[in-house]
């Protein structure tokens, strides 16, 4: 499986939210993300949501988000629009529901798949729900901890998001704003 992009937020846009607008937390890129057993990725905002969550961490396959953006006649809209946290290559994600895999030295147990939501319309084009179905992606718990380096990362596609800092770890990890 090759890991292509990475993402982590520190606020829920959609969870939540329903008859509501959604907030504008963005989808930050980071090179590598933490990630931690039993409690998610470190800085994301389902670090810790709950304990023995299923969607500790999220996959979704960047082929999958090609196709639907040419499908529904999108350009220039990021992968980041259906916030999952990993952009794959290479691995059929149904596969894994039920199953115990590995990247990079790390053990994931898939739990289910990452249904779209009706906020998908919203966030992608009208009809990403309906073509996203079956083929939403993955959420899976963390059986072990480590990093996850993306294979795509270059310092000319790093956040431009102002809160973002970075910690002695080599980590990228958000900031809330002191708004």
């Amino acid at each position: 499986m090759e890991v292509c992009h990475l993402y982590i937020s520190y606020g829920h846009n959609f969870v939540g939210h329903h008859e509501r607008a959604p907030d504008t937390y963005p989808e930050i890129e980071v090179p590598r993300i933490e990630c931690v057993a039993g409690r998610g990725i470190r800085g994301d905002r389902y670090f810790d949501f709950k304990e023995d969550y299923k969607g500790q961490i999220t996959f979704f396959s960047l082929d999958v988000f090609e196709e639907l953006c040419s499908a529904l006649g999108v350009r220039d809209c990021s992968p980041s629009a259906v916030r999952l946290n990993v952009l794959t290559r290479g691995v059929d994600l149904n596969q894994l529901i039920g199953q115990d895999f590995e990247v990079q030295g790390i053990r994931f147990h898939g739990t289910q798949e990452a249904a779209p939501c009706y906020w998908m319309e919203r966030a992608v084009a009208p009809g990403a729900k309906e073509l996203l179905k079956g083929r939403g992606g993955l959420r899976a718990k963390i059986l072990t901890d480590g990093e996850l380096c993306s294979s795509s990362w270059s310092p000319r596609a790093k956040s431009r998001d102002p809160a973002i800092f970075t910690l002695g770890l080599g980590n990228e990890i958000p900031r809330l704003r002191s708004e």
